[in-house]
């Protein structure tokens, strides 16, 4: 099965119910991922949020953020873009799980249920460029 679908949401808050539905919706599409499909949402919204945490301060500034999901030779890959501040990818550490205390989870979870995380920068007219990817 070959699967790509792609969407552009307001980078806000309030697009991450839009973008887990998105997620879920694509992924519904085949068995394959039923197991992993909860997990692989999540990761794709934690991933989101941090766009608009991290990239945007929080900050509604109209801007779009681009969510690709794509399958192909058993490898399933998301790819975030967004036109935030640019990651430094070295700065981004995941906290440690026995650190209890609420939030910053989120680098920590996208890590434990992906094969791969990668950060680029964009050549496009995208500033950022998160890769997820999940083999099946």
């Amino acid at each position: 099965m070959t699967l790509e679908e792609h969407k552009e949401f307001p980078v806000d808050s309030a697009s991450l119910k839009e973008i887990r539905n998105f997620a879920r919706e694509v992924l519904a599409k085949d068995e394959m991922f039923s197991s992993t499909k909860d997990d692989v949402v999540l990761a794709i919204a934690e991933a989101a949020q941090n766009i608009v945490k991290h990239a945007y301060s929080g900050q509604p500034t109209g801007d779009t953020m681009r969510v690709e999901i794509t399958f192909n030779d058993n490898t399933l890959k998301i790819d975030l873009f967004d036109k935030g501040k640019p990651v430094i990818p070295q700065n981004i550490k995941p906290r440690k799980i026995d650190d209890v205390k609420p939030g910053g989870l989120g680098t920590f979870f996208i890590g434990q249920i992906m094969d791969e995380v990668l950060f680029k920068t964009s050549a496009s007219d995208w500033v950022n460029h998160l890769i997820l990817t999940k083999h099946y």
